[in-house]
């Protein structure tokens, strides 16, 4: 089982959480169950202990509150997430947003970046091209330790991130909006969040 946060959503005076339908149908393919972790900070270390989670998925959607975002729960909540991961050595998996949580933990600056909502767009994966999508706004041009750059686009903007000591892995791209999802993604991502490898 695989615990997955999720985006704030304000509709009519009320704060949803909100999962795409296509991650359970992704995790699915991988062989994994969704635990979707409500964005209540006091909530989430209670229901970890109660479900046996094994490994943790940052999703995409909202930016981060000191960039201007409205969702400080879901911060605070994937924080927790990202905490509860390194103590336990569990693989996380964070995508776009969840990158970005990542690199915000570790103290990497943030900045606006244009050209990076496409559909396809090759960027540079250990000096190997590949063709990915991207719907972000906010990039970073560098990295601090201990996390390594390990794709990145054209401009220089990373487009993945690993640690270089805890299973811990960032991209920028959106593996669970290709239709029909890419076989590359699902083995990747399978063997990542099974802990058998440390990249994609």
């Amino acid at each position: 089982m695989v615990a997955v946060s999720q985006r704030v959503v304000v509709k009519k005076n009320e704060r949803r959480d909100a999962l795409d339908s296509n991650w359970a149908a992704f995790l699915e393919r991988c062989g994994f169950l969704p635990l979707e972790i409500p964005n209540r900070p006091s909530m989430v270390e209670r229901l970890l202990k109660k479900v046996n989670s094994s490994a943790v998925l940052l999703t995409g959607g909202n930016d981060l509150a000191v960039y201007g975002g409205d969702s400080p729960e879901r911060d605070a909540t994937e924080t927790l997430l990202l905490e509860y991961a390194l103590r336990r050595g569990l693989p996380l998996l964070g995508v776009c947003r969840g990158m970005q949580l990542i690199q915000n933990y570790y103290g990497v600056k943030l900045k606006r970046v244009k050209g990076h909502v496409v559909r396809s767009q090759s960027i540079r994966v250990r000096g190997r091209r590949q063709t990915v999508n991207s719907y972000h706004c906010w990039g970073a041009l560098e990295t601090r330790e201990p996390l390594e750059v390990w794709a990145v686009a054209d401009d220089g903007v990373i487009k993945a991130i690993r640690h270089r000591h805890k299973p811990v892995l960032g991209i920028m791209w959106h593996p669970e909006r290709f239709a029909p999802f890419r076989g590359n993604d699902i083995r990747g991502i399978t063997d990542f969040l099974r802990g058998i490898k440390r990249q994609l």
